[in-house]
């Protein structure tokens, strides 16, 4: 058995014309893709950003209730263990250099060997203690590393992303007639900074004069006007359309092995991205709509099975460990996977069933949990100000490019506080006064129906549906080992009661 993980980073649904067929943005691979897959229409995020996102995937359990950003914990059980522990060799070709960082690391260890592509973003890699030029005028966020790395790249083939999709396809022809193997392929695009050679720019060409490709992570200002926002998305394209391009490389040697007939293909994405949508640029600072949370999900299964059709069940991506455990032939009960959240996608995928669950729950950490049954949205905000009580669980202190606890030893703990951990872990009090945003409707709790509503543009006023999705919201909770602190903050005890009754 054979099975591809790709993932491009940041890749909003909304602009692939497989989803929207009045997107912009040009796909051809993306398409080839879909052509030979089911396509998940239902596919919502766990836990966001980067890293708790691929701590879901890994070890198919929803983290933002207990943590945010930080790295696989000592007492995580992943999927490329357990699929080695099986006899299935594990691979993962990245450029994503968040793996690189504080609060990145051992996921890139859980596989038998890992090839890692430099030059992203804030990448420490090209070392210059002269200033790089600063591009002006410019709009948004400019990192002086980047710069420093960008002065590497002349073509598209320099660029991180396709080195990445170069060494897989690579991979793939070193490896061919093996078997029994599974091979994530990670894209950070098209992620920003929006960087695309000029071949890629020139598709989606404007008069735009500044240089715009990071945009901040905030409410639009003065300057960030509709030709700004054109030009940004514009950027998007084209970085979305040159990772496209280099995805083609990587199908053009499953094309040449005809992998097609004996191995699964799944094309994903970890969130989207704002990009002018509810009046921001950005993410991690808003409510989850959308844009951000629901994501792309192409399967492709073996002999082309159901190819082109179409799945509505909701799907999430924790589900992809028990999935890959089923495919594989590896028995949940008997793996020593532990206590996963995930469903298993092989019954949507035979057409056996027509959905695996009723709700998906996501969110990122200390802030709004969200509920959807597939039409109707419920962002469910803090109770006050204070966003208390508030306590993050980790065994390994550290998060996004930064160390935890020295800063603040009055306000951590040790102790077995997580039910499904062997081992005592720390508890951090996490909760703080929130910040003045009056652009933001985050502190407030919102109810949407997206089916009449699909931008989510005007919340509902609707008490006995409210009602309906807290009691599925503490349900859920409860089914996702929520700490109980967690009921408290989105005062949510009274519907926890009712599930018990």
């Amino acid at each position: 058995m054979k099975a591809i993980l790709i993932m491009m980073d940041t890749c909003n649904r909304h602009m692939l014309q497989v989803y929207n067929s009045g997107a912009k943005a040009r796909t051809p691979n993306i398409d080839r893709l879909a052509e030979r897959s089911l396509i998940f229409d239902s596919h919502f995020i766990a836990s966001a950003p980067c890293m708790p996102a691929r701590r879901d995937i890994l070890t198919g359990r929803v983290n933002f209730l207990e943590r945010g950003w930080g790295p696989i914990e000592p007492y995580d059980v992943t999927l490329p263990r357990i699929l080695r522990k099986h006899g299935i060799f594990t691979h993962i070709v990245t450029d994503h250099s968040h793996y690189m960082e504080i609060g990145g690391e051992g996921y890139l260890q859980q596989y038998n060997t890992w090839d890692f592509k430099r030059g992203q973003e804030t990448d420490v890699w090209v070392s210059s203690i002269k200033d790089p030029e600063e591009p002006e005028p410019h709009l948004g966020t400019v990192f002086r590393q980047y710069q420093c790395n960008r002065t590497r790249f002349t073509d598209d083939a320099d660029r991180p992303t396709p080195r990445t999709f170069a060494a897989a396809a690579e991979w793939l022809g070193q490896n061919e007639g093996e078997d029994n193997f599974f091979l994530t392929v990670e894209a950070f695009d098209p992620h920003e900074p929006f960087d695309a050679s000029e071949e890629f720019r020139a598709m989606y060409p404007d008069d735009f004069p500044c240089f715009y490709e990071w945009p901040r992570y905030s409410a639009l200002n003065s300057e960030e006007t509709p030709e700004a926002l054109e030009h940004l998305r514009n950027q998007y394209y084209a970085t979305l359309s040159m990772a496209d391009k280099w995805l083609g490389k990587l199908l053009d040697e499953v094309d040449r092995q005809e992998l097609w007939k004996d191995t699964c293909i799944i094309f994903t994405s970890d969130h989207g991205h704002m990009l002018g949508e509810h009046g921001v640029t950005g993410k991690n600072r808003y409510h989850a709509w959308d844009e951000m949370s629901r994501i792309p999900l192409l399967v492709h299964m073996p002999e082309d099975c159901r190819a082109g059709e179409r799945v509505k069940g909701l799907t999430q991506n924790v589900d992809l460990f028990p999935t890959l455990l089923e495919y594989f032939g590896i028995d949940r009960e008997t793996s020593g996977c532990g206590s996963i959240h995930g469903r298993s996608w092989i019954p949507l995928l035979t057409g056996e069933k027509e959905k695996i669950r009723d709700y998906a729950v996501y969110g990122w950490f200390g802030q709004p949990v969200n509920i959807t049954d597939g039409r109707y949205t419920y962002f469910r905000a803090a109770a006050n100000r204070k966003n208390a009580p508030l306590y993050a669980y980790m065994a390994a202190l550290t998060t996004y490019e930064r160390y935890l606890g020295c800063d603040m030893p009055d306000r951590v703990s040790c102790g077995k506080f997580l039910k499904q951990c062997p081992i005592p872990v720390y508890r951090l009090q996490m909760d703080k006064e929130t910040e003045e945003a009056p652009y933001l409707d985050i502190g407030v709790s919102r109810l949407y129906d997206t089916h009449k509503d699909p931008g989510q543009q005007n919340p509902l006023t609707d008490k006995e549906l409210e009602e309906k999705m807290c009691l599925a919201l503490a349900e859920q909770m409860e089914l996702h080992d929520a700490p109980e602190e967690q009921y408290k903050r989105l005062r949510l005890e009274s519907y926890q009661m009712k599930n018990h009754i």
